[in-house]
């Protein structure tokens, strides 16, 4: 699944063109590395995303096509946020 896509459906960006806008302006990375946001996200990435002083870590433990907002927060487990 694409980056901006996964941003989206595990709720970690609030819409889908707002994680493609911090892609292209480099504010997220994945495993260390700047993704751009047609990047292939696989379980055990670890994603960071800088928006201004907000910075949110967190590791992909599932990657799925469609989930619920209970479900959403199973997508992902959160490092660090502040």
């Amino acid at each position: 699944m694409r980056l901006d896509k996964y941003l989206k459906v595990s709720r970690l960006v609030k819409r889908r063109t707002i994680a493609n806008e911090l892609c292209d302006a480099k504010h997220v990375e994945v495993n260390g590395k700047t993704a751009r946001a047609s990047y292939e996200i696989k379980a055990g990435d670890e994603i960071t995303i800088a928006a201004g002083a907000h910075r949110t870590r967190a590791r992909v433990l599932l990657v799925t096509e469609h989930a619920t907002k209970e479900s959403a927060s199973a997508m992902f487990e959160l490092l660090e946020q502040t």
